[in-house]
């Protein structure tokens, strides 16, 4: 049973905050466009018409407003969860299967995440299925659904089994250091993963293949040769079989480093657009944007992973939650849980790490391809094919925005070319 002391009623006190500040921020960005959203940006004038914008409006609010209620769904689970015992009733289970804490800890976080997977499967059906079908995007069938859903249960578990095996070993077993030692696995996970996905884990789900276009291609490999990078890594994917959707992104390390193109990317943009898409992307690669990010994960995953480690050790944290003796694997759950709110309330600084990034690959496209005019078109094709949001809050923004608003990217990308001049 939970033990109402300071330490509970703080860390409720602060889940439920979270709680409020992404309700209340899903409702300042949804009442932010429902005032603006008839404006067609100066940007974007002469581009959207009047029913687009109508549908990026709806689009942008209902798609909103449903992960909003799924944040809340998820939180008040949790709560439920605590107060209900479930979590030490879970422990219990898994000792009792096999009481050697690496085989029960292996058990208790696979169960937890068999959980996790199925109270997700309603909003994953309504959101495929539902708005993404209502809005023209979603082209995916049920057999496709069902097929990704399983697949990516049997890869997150077999990477689930990976990390936590040596983690929780190290962690019962290593001594002082044993945290130490699972923080370097874990950053070295992490590269592993990088380096893998791109070869193994992607190609489950899409077929990945070099450009067909033979004159983009000739194009492409110019371009590649120009930025100084190998012209084998710049592939297209089947994309179209599950949305309308179009993107791009870069992936993977080292030798499997690729540029990957959406097949509905290709189909929808002119040449030069996908030059320019291509270029920014080449940019994340120049700029080492991946191997940055790892390194932030690494220097940020350290205290942490020393504060887990001393966590686990503490009666009180057990008692808190119900936990008549000290698990050290129910431990390291605990402590996510209790540092869950400190996470959320960090996030903007991640967002904003990610918003330099992609500021830095726009430069970089103006200096490859010498103007931006192509990526400015690219970008309002790309906000009018997939609905953006024209008119997000400057809150929402700083908080949740990986990439900067679509109108202030392409007035930047306007003026960095001003700047340049002839």
């Amino acid at each position: 049973m939970i033990e109402w002391n300071a330490l509970f009623i703080v860390f409720l006190l602060l889940l439920l905050a979270g709680t409020a500040v992404r309700w209340r921020l899903t409702k300042i960005n949804v009442d932010h466009l429902m005032k603006y959203g008839h404006v067609v940006p100066e940007e974007f004038r002469g581009e959207i018409e009047a029913e687009t914008l109508s549908r990026m409006t709806r689009y942008t609010a209902e798609s909103s407003r449903f992960a909003s209620l799924e944040s809340l769904f998820d939180d008040a689970v949790l709560v439920l969860a605590l107060f209900a015992g479930f979590f030490p009733w879970l422990a219990g289970i898994a000792a009792v299967w096999n009481p050697q804490p690496l085989w029960a800890g292996l058990l208790f976080f696979t169960l937890l995440y068999i959980a996790g997977t199925i109270l997700n499967i309603p909003f994953s059906l309504y959101g495929t299925f539902v708005i993404e079908k209502k809005f023209g995007f979603s082209t995916i069938t049920p057999r496709l659904w069902l097929m990704d859903l399983l697949k990516s249960f049997l890869i997150s578990v077999i990477l689930l089994v990976l990390l936590m095996t040596p983690v929780l070993a190290l962690i019962e077993y290593g001594g002082p250091d044993g945290w130490l030692w699972a923080w370097l696995f874990f950053a070295l996970f992490q590269v592993f993963v990088i380096w893998l996905y791109p070869i193994v884990v992607a190609p489950l789900f899409n077929r990945y293949e070099p450009v067909r276009n033979e004159t983009l291609r000739e194009m492409i490999l110019s371009m590649v040769k120009k930025a100084g990078l190998r012209a084998s890594g710049v592939y297209q994917v089947d994309a179209g079989k599950r949305s309308r959707h179009s993107n791009a992104y870069f992936t993977g390390l080292g030798k499997t480093k690729r540029i990957v193109l959406y097949d509905t990317l290709l189909h929808t943009h002119t040449a030069e657009e996908i030059l320019s898409v291509l270029a920014h992307e080449i940019g994340h690669w120049k700029k080492r944007h991946v191997l940055k990010q790892l390194a932030l994960i690494g220097f940020f995953s350290l205290p942490v992973f020393y504060l887990v480690f001393r966590m686990i050790g503490w009666p009180p944290l057990y008692r808190t939650f119900g936990f008549g003796e000290m698990t050290p694997y129910a431990g390291i759950l605990l402590a996510a849980i209790l540092l869950k709110p400190a996470v959320f309330f960090l996030s903007p600084l991640g967002a904003m790490i990610s918003r330099k990034f992609e500021r830095d690959s726009d430069r970089y496209t103006l200096e490859l391809m010498g103007s931006t005019g192509a990526l400015r078109d690219a970008l309002k094709r790309l906000a009018k094919d997939n609905l953006a949001n024209l008119h997000p809050h400057p809150l929402y923004v700083w908080f949740y925005y990986s990439h900067p608003p679509l109108t202030e990217r392409i007035r930047r990308l306007r003026d960095m070319e001003t700047v340049k001049g002839p």
